[in-house]
């Protein structure tokens, strides 16, 4: 399912114009991440997918849904999103009616909801927590519950808001893995993300924002490696990006297999 944005604008309430004409294509399928500073416009842009705002001029199509004419509700049956802080997202009494209930409020079959809690459950590696109470969990773990509550949804889209802040190394990786399950299944993800390593290891798009603009927009190779270009929106490319800069490498390198075969 095709993302479309055409030259979309949106000012708050206090006057500010928080994106200024953005127009973008996402394929289905696609890994995208979106970088950028604080108040460049990440979290503005992508809460347009799922009609959490709406523009101020402009338009957003999923798939053949334009989201200003579609409500949050509907919405939520094509984009998935899992926001920054879980706190904000879970509500039940335990982990597995937490992610049951997506689904059931899809309408979903009771064969197809307990396949896909099943699925997220093992996606994320929830199974031997599904009877505890989210809150009981430490944070790391209450962002795979929210993470799993979405995946649960068997949505075309899925936006991860910064899924790597606050979680360890252990959890970054099942993260990982996770996003590797996706893109297998022909999922769209796109994440907001300021762990740049993290965006380079996993995503093969990367656009970069500033000031509510698109500042560059490609393959990740492409975009990472245009140094001068991200420190306008502050963004550094990553440690062997920039390694193997100093050392001379003639391509571009994103993470430690590309480095190691560039050195050879």
């Amino acid at each position: 399912m095709n993302i479309e944005i055409k030259d979309l604008r949106y000012t708050y309430p206090t006057g500010l114009e928080a994106i200024s004409g953005i127009s973008l294509s996402i394929k289905a399928g696609e890994q995208v991440a979106i970088v950028g500073q604080n108040g460049a416009g990440k979290t503005t842009l992508v809460r347009h997918f799922n009609g959490l705002l709406q523009p101020t001029a402009g338009s957003v199509m999923i798939g053949d849904w334009e989201t200003k004419k579609q409500s949050v509700a509907k919405l939520a049956s094509r984009v998935g999103y899992v926001f920054q802080n879980p706190d904000e997202q879970l509500f039940s009494k335990d982990v597995i009616t937490e992610i049951t209930f997506g689904p059931k409020n899809l309408g979903y079959s009771k064969e197809k909801i307990d396949s896909l809690v099943g699925r997220a459950l093992a996606f994320t590696e929830l199974g031997d927590r599904a009877e505890l109470n989210p809150y009981d969990l430490p944070p790391a773990w209450r962002k795979m519950v929210a993470l799993a509550s979405i995946i649960a949804m068997d949505t075309p889209i899925i936006i991860f808001d910064e899924p790597t802040t606050g979680q360890d190394s252990s959890n970054i990786n099942r993260i990982a893995n996770v996003i590797a399950k996706l893109r297998q299944e022909g999922k769209t993800v796109i994440t907001i993300t300021h762990d740049i390593d993290f965006c380079a290891e996993n995503f093969e798009r990367v656009i970069a924002l500033s000031k509510g603009k698109v500042l560059l927009d490609g393959p990740a190779r492409d975009v990472l490696g245009q140094e001068k270009v991200l420190a306008q929106t502050y963004v550094d490319p990553p440690q062997l990006t920039r390694l193997g800069k100093k050392l001379g490498l003639k391509e571009t390198v994103r993470n430690q297999e590309e480095f190691l075969k560039a050195m050879k």
